[in-house]
């Protein structure tokens, strides 16, 4: 009997390991082996157009990284619009889910339409909105309703105090429609007898809201603020087709400005630099906010 015990562990051992190992290989060649590269990069001097020139440098890259205003205004841009974004968008799901989650006749259909924006190219999403932004009136339809309104049209990308929070607009939009899919997979795990006993307790939908649905989301919610702050502080797409970075560096995020410095100007053992310290800041930040948000004894 344990010789026929030992042999099934053995088997479902293996299999375990067949399984795993695609995966295994992938996180390998895909994240390991690029981020030994980037870290290796990082300490020379080498620009892609002269590669016979790669020069080793030591720490010179980072020393001239942290002095650089431009990486300053990239970092600050790129905090400023993942602390306003991730509420903003997690709410804006939950609400969503909450206004769709019922079995209500033609409720698939808001769903779908809500969760639309997920299935389309951001690209094409960034340049959709930069039409809808234009300043011109004849062509921009927010400011064609503005001006249908007596109201003054806005520059919502030229001007530096609003380019940013048209983007973050936009973002919140857009990726709102993956987090409340998220949500209501959450809520459709919260029993349904809680609901009813609070019910014939007499509790409002309010005092339901507060009491059963919150507290039955709170590792769902703690799961959608990690992953949209992760995509938060990648954000790439829509500063490059809205504002190329602009006006005035206003909307240039780290990896906007990692691009620049390695595909544009040509400083790839900078980017690499710049790269490395891209990824310490988002481990960094996401171990902060699972620290935060593990449960206390």
């Amino acid at each position: 009997m344990v010789k026929v015990n030992n042999v099934k562990n053995r088997n479902e051992s293996t299999s375990a390991a067949v399984l795993v190992t695609p995966s295994v290989f992938l996180l390998i060649a895909f994240l390991l082996v690029p981020m030994i590269y980037t870290v290796y990069f990082s300490v020379f001097r080498y620009q892609i157009m002269r590669p016979q020139d790669m020069t080793f440098i030591n720490i010179e890259n980072y020393i001239k990284l942290f002095q650089d205003k431009d990486f300053w205004q990239a970092f600050k841009n790129t905090i400023y619009f993942t602390v306003v974004v991730v509420p903003v968008q997690t709410a804006l799901a939950l609400g969503l889910a909450l206004l769709v989650a019922a079995k209500t006749r033609g409720v698939a259909f808001f769903r779908t339409m809500y969760f639309a924006p997920q299935l389309t190219s951001m690209v094409v999403i960034s340049i959709l909105w930069t039409i809808l932004y234009n300043s011109n009136p004849s062509t921009g339809l927010i400011n064609s309703l503005l001006k249908s309104l007596g109201m003054e049209s806005i520059n919502f990308l030229s001007n530096k105090k609003t380019a940013m929070n048209s983007i973050i607009f936009m973002s919140a939009w857009q990726g709102a429609g993956y987090q409340m899919m998220i949500f209501i997979a959450g809520l459709q795990a919260i029993p349904s007898s809680q609901y009813e006993a609070a019910s014939v307790d007499g509790a409002t939908a309010f005092q339901k809201l507060v009491y059963i649905t919150l507290p039955g989301l709170k590792s769902t919610i703690k799961y959608v603020v990690m992953i949209t702050m992760i995509q938060a502080m990648k954000l790439f797409t829509q500063p490059y087709v809205m504002t190329k970075g602009g006006p005035q560096n206003s909307t240039k995020t780290l990896v906007y400005y990692i691009y620049t410095e390695g595909f544009q100007e040509g400083n790839f053992g900078y980017a690499c630099s710049a790269a490395a310290v891209f990824f310490i800041i988002v481990v960094t930040m996401s171990l902060v906010m699972k620290r935060l948000t593990m449960p206390k004894d």
